[in-house]
């Protein structure tokens, strides 16, 4: 590859980035997925003619452009593709019911959802979503392209906001979360995620989750190269890694224990030398899990991030520093954060527990805005709903989210930590735990546990498994063992979902 490309300056149109690259390394590789490789100059060419089909369906500066388009070269080219028509992306999952994507088609109000299919012909999720609201278009990459030129546009365009990612949110009610940045170059996201020029990064997760996508385009801003992964694989993550010379690794606590979950033979296969950080973040991971990788790969390798989607603060930690203060997701890395307890009060002392506020600092402009959801919002301060601690080092350690907090007999107990404990069962793969009425004490714990693979789980097993380690009130009173899996198409446990089921006896 070659490096005499300079890297763009901050606030450069994303636009032009394709061709700024292209001029100098139009051969070189700047995305692959699945055997499927993509240059500059095709991204450059392939883009400026969608760009063109985009602009003659109405694309423009503060309208968003829908892409139903799993990890591919194809997302790549459609992205870069949204900027030079001046709209702002917004990728969906592909798999989405037909009510799922109307709904958030109606918020977004796109002027194009392009899905994948044979050219000329949307693919069946795009046209499912394709009329609500009215006069919403579904098109492919392919028919988009047709008939347009592949040299440079006239002008130079800069979307609103350079993305727009989506979230159900606790209740399940989607919104769209616009960034608060405009369509060009800045070192915010590589800063933090530690994300240099020229980077080899792994995706290893959907692009249509808020964080895959936003590293994935940091490192290509800068000139990297970016390997996705179609469907996540646990050897084939170790062998993508070598085979790529991977540099910077994407993954989530899910994927870590799988990966772990392979032989020491089949793990020792794969040297993995070439990567200089693994990144987790999307939710908690267990201490044994993370200490195992620590062992393993070395700390200072393994890197966690915490922060929402909306990105007004978030934290930090290396291996390193965990290590020191086990169990926390860092200290404040950029932004403002603040603890309030239940009675609206700041929390300053440590180890003192209070819902996590957030804040850019005081003069910077906002990070991002809403379609569908107003923000929960203190005094200039806006909650995500966490709870947790800081101590007297200033490091943030998680407990839970306000609305999954259980009240029983007047205690208030934190679901995630006992998932955490329930997790560290090597039969155990997922679990929930929610809250059911209770006559006596107003709420019983009850915990949701998906066996590993096709591990026999007893429930007798697993309460006296965590007896040696919770104390009697954070223990569940009843154990439900399921064979489904818990999470939703975007990956997340609904704890208010799962109790609500149970409570109205939809369990499957």
């Amino acid at each position: 590859m070659s490096t005499t490309t300079p890297t763009p300056a901050e606030g450069f149109p994303l636009a032009g980035i394709p061709g700024h690259y292209a001029k100098d390394r139009g051969d070189d590789i700047v995305a692959r997925a699945d055997g499927d490789t993509l240059t500059w100059r095709e991204l450059h060419q392939r883009s400026n003619s969608v760009a063109r089909g985009l602009i003659d369906r109405g694309a423009e500066v503060g309208r968003i452009v829908t892409l139903l388009i799993p990890n591919s070269t194809d997302l790549i080219v459609a992205t870069f593709a949204c900027y030079k028509a001046g709209a702002t992306p917004q990728v969906l999952s592909p798999r989405m019911t037909p009510s799922e994507l109307e709904a958030i088609i109606e918020l977004a109000n796109p002027v194009v959802v392009v899905g994948e299919g044979d050219e000329g012909q949307p693919s069946h999720r795009a046209q499912a979503g394709s009329t609500p609201g009215g006069g919403t278009s579904a098109v492919t990459l392919a028919a988009l392209a047709a008939g347009h030129s592949e040299s440079d546009l006239d002008e130079t365009r800069i979307p609103t906001s350079w993305k727009a990612p989506t979230s159900g949110g606790s209740t399940g009610r989607p919104k769209v979360i616009l960034s608060g940045r405009p369509g060009v170059t800045s070192a915010f996201d590589p800063s933090f995620w530690r994300i240099n020029p020229g980077e080899q990064v792994l995706i290893t997760a959907p692009m249509h989750h808020n964080a895959p996508y936003s590293t994935a385009l940091s490192a290509i801003f800068a000139g990297g190269t970016v390997t996705m992964m179609r469907r996540f694989d646990a050897e084939r993550t170790l062998s993508e890694i070598d085979a790529v010379g991977a540099t910077w690794v994407y993954l989530v606590p899910t994927m870590m224990r799988r990966i772990w979950a392979l032989s020491d033979d089949v793990r020792s296969r794969y040297s993995l030398a070439s990567v200089a950080s693994f990144w987790h973040c999307a939710e908690p991971c267990p201490a044994w899990l993370k200490r195992r990788w620590i062992e393993w790969l070395g700390a200072e390798r393994i890197w966690e991030l915490y922060a929402g989607t909306e990105a007004e603060a978030g934290c930090t930690i290396r291996g390193d520093e965990w290590l020191e203060h086990p169990g926390s997701v860092g200290r404040v890395t950029w932004g403002e954060i603040r603890l309030v307890d239940l009675d609206g009060a700041e929390v300053t002392e440590p180890g003192g527990t209070g819902e996590i506020f957030t804040r850019v600092p005081q003069g910077n402009p906002p990070t991002y805005r809403y379609i569908g959801a107003e923000p929960t919002v203190m005094d200039g301060w806006s909650s995500l709903g966490d709870m947790g601690r800081f101590d007297a080092d200033g490091y943030l350690y998680l407990h839970d989210r306000r609305g999954d907090m259980v009240t029983v007999g007047g205690v208030n107990v934190y679901p995630a930590e006992i998932e955490a404990a329930l997790i560290e069962h090597a039969d155990v793969q997922t679990t929930a735990v929610i809250g059911l009425p209770d006559d006596d004490v107003g709420n019983r714990l009850h915990a949701i546990v998906q066996p590993r693979d096709n591990s026999i789980v007893d429930p007798g097993e697993l309460h006296r498994f965590l007896a040696e380690r919770l104390s009697t009130q954070k223990r569940p009173r009843t154990i439900e063992v399921v064979t489904h899996s818990l999470r939703d198409d975007a990956g997340k446990i609904r704890r208010s979902a799962l109790r609500t089921e149970r409570l109205e006896g939809r369990t499957r």
